[in-house]
Order: C-alpha cells, then sequence, then structure tokens
C-alpha cells in the first residue's frame, strides 16, 4: 500500500473529523463558504459511456434531451444563481467535447453574463484543447471544471470512452490558457477509500482551484442503479480526508450531499467542506435554495464564533 494511504486506514471518522476541523480552522475557511450554481445548458445523447450518467446514449433513461439552451434562457439562469448568492455560475454541456459552433454560441453568452449579470463564469464543456479555452477566456471564462470522477486505478471500471490521461490533459490546457480549474470526482461508485485518496492526491498533482465532491445518486437506466448507497460514515471520512490532503483549497459539496448526508450536512462542514452548490444538479433537483441560504447563513455565523475562540 501506498505509504501515503496507511496514515488513513487505522482512524476513526470522528478522528479523521477532528484533523480535518483543525486543518480548516488554521487555515480560517471557515469564512469562506461559497455557493456555485449550473444551468444543464445542453442535455442527452451523450457518445460517452461513463456508468452513472443519465445522459450517455448509451443508457435507456428518461433524462431530457435538447440542445444548447438560447443565450436569453441562459442569462435568466445565470440572474436566478446571483440573486441565490452563487459566487460562480457555471454552463454544462453533454457529449465528449463542445462542436466549434456551439462553442462559439456558448462563448458569446460566457460575454454576455459577464457584462450584463456580473457573476464569475465557469463552464463544462467536455475534452477541448489550448485554442479552445483561450477563446473562452477571452470571451470572459474565469474557471473550467472537468471531474476526474474517481481514481486512475478505478477509472477503467466507470468510463471506457475516453480515458483518464485525456482528463488529466484537458485540466493542464485550460490551466495553460491561464484559466482556474475546478475539479473533483464522485463517491459511492464501487471505489475504495485507497481510490478516493488516490484522486484527491491526483486532484494536488494537477492543481485543482476547486474541489467539488459529489455522492452517487443511483439512477434507473445506468450500469449504477442498483449500486448501495455511500453511507454517512463513509462520506464523512471522505470529506475530512480531501480537507487533511488539501488544506488550502476550496472544497464544495455538489449533488447527492441531500440523500447521502441527510441531518448531517452540518457536520460536512465540521469534516471541512466550505462551500457548496445552491439551484439543483444537472437532471436532479436539490433543496430549495432558501434554505440553503439559511443554512449557509448559519455555518457562516458559527465558524465567526469558532475561528477567534481558535487563536
Amino acid at each position: 500500500m501506498n505509504p501515503k494511504l496507511e496514515n488513513f486506514a487505522g482512524k476513526t471518522c470522528h478522528e479523521l473529523m477532528a484533523q480535518a476541523l483543525e486543518a480548516k480552522l488554521n487555515g480560517q475557511r471557515g469564512l469562506d463558504f461559497s455557493l456555485c450554481s449550473i444551468i444543464n445548458a445542453k442535455s442527452g445523447n451523450c457518445s460517452e459511456d461513463c456508468r452513472f450518467c443519465v445522459q450517455s446514449a448509451h443508457y435507456h433513461t428518461d433524462a431530457p434531451v435538447y440542445g444548447l439552451k438560447e443565450r436569453d434562457e441562459i442569462l435568466r439562469a445565470a440572474s436566478q444563481a446571483k440573486e441565490n448568492q452563487a459566487s460562480h455560475f457555471s454552463l454544462v454541456t453533454s457529449g465528449r467535447g463542445l462542436g466549434a459552433k456551439d462553442l462559439k454560441r456558448a462563448a458569446e453568452a460566457i460575454t454576455a453574463i459577464r457584462e450584463q449579470i456580473g457573476i464569475k463564469v465557469c463552464a463544462s464543456f467536455g475534452i477541448l484543447g489550448l485554442q479552445d479555452f483561450k477563446m473562452l477566456k477571452e470571451a470572459g471564462l474565469s474557471r473550467y471544471h472537468h471531474n476526474l470522477e474517481t481514481s486512475r486505478e478505478f477509472f477503467p471500471n466507470i468510463v471506457s470512452t475516453h480515458s483518464f490521461q485525456e482528463r488529466i490533459a484537458t485540466i493542464d490546457a485550460a490551466h495553460e490558457a491561464g484559466l482556474e480549474v475546478c475539479a473533483g470526482g464522485i463517491f459511492g461508485l464501487g471505489e475504495t477509500e485507497d481510490d478516493r485518496i488516490s484522486m484527491a492526491l491526483a486532484l494536488r498533482d494537477c492543481g485543482a482551484d476547486s474541489v467539488p465532491i459529489n455522492i452517487l445518486i443511483p439512477l434507473p437506466g445506468t450500469p449504477l442503479a442498483h449500486q448501495p448507497p455511500l453511507s454517512a460514515i463513509d462520506a464523512l471520512r471522505g470529506i475530512a480526508i480531501y480537507r487533511i490532503l488539501m488544506p488550502n483549497i476550496p472544497i464544495r459539496l455538489a449533488a447527492g450531499r441531500e440523500t447521502a448526508l441527510k441531518d448531517f450536512l452540518g457536520s460536512a462542514f465540521m469534516a471541512g467542506a466550505d462551500g457548496m452548490m445552491i439551484g439543483g444538479y444537472l437532471t436532479e433537483h436539490g433543496r430549495m435554495p432558501k434554505d440553503d441560504l439559511n443554512f449557509a447563513a448559519e455555518m457562516r455565523q458559527m465558524w465567526q464564533e469558532m475561528i477567534p475562540a481558535s487563536a
């Protein structure tokens, strides 16, 4: 076993959370609690075979199928994200990579969002190249989102239509173009804790600027539809380990946090998370924004009380 992995094997969830909380307080990350929001800007009919995804054309699901949304609809969603106090708004499209025509339209929408709404814009358009990223940055893109999904070792069990290295290369190209990169993955795909740690080390090595953690929602029609749900304890262990391994990188909770953590959502922030997605996900609804905003306000107040006390 990798020596870096042995450090966590014998520790309880409580011990890991205590260590993660110390790392979080030492970095005063509590006051950085942030919100982000996304729009499913192009849905379904994806050529890739990611085994967790209802948008893959390889599986029979009820996921919506439509082309790139019109600019006005995207602008309305960006405005709603800003109203929900999100600091970043992301356009997400299905497919291996966005084609040249749609990429140009998306770039125009990004410019319009920056000029008319005034919110930082992220994008997740699949596997792109350096020149594509340069164009998107010039249009006003702040950050590119491209998950590793899981560890290099476990990746072939989840995706066969592209490689883990292609994902790394995409992240490298986005960084080379001067963009920040939001990259994370999914817990609960059937991977081991060692796989989660391996993914964390890969995210750290590739210089991820923000790390979203999703927890699998087993969806009908996908090969992982009957995957046993991840326990709250395993989810909290994973979050804590990510904070310990990446003490200075924002960690945000995304899809699956409601179903996996339930009443333990607050504990996830004690375990090291410091942000979350608000307003729903690609094909699944999240909590009502007002509930998340109330929760965020309470968390900020708690950290304001804790951080001075820890000095």
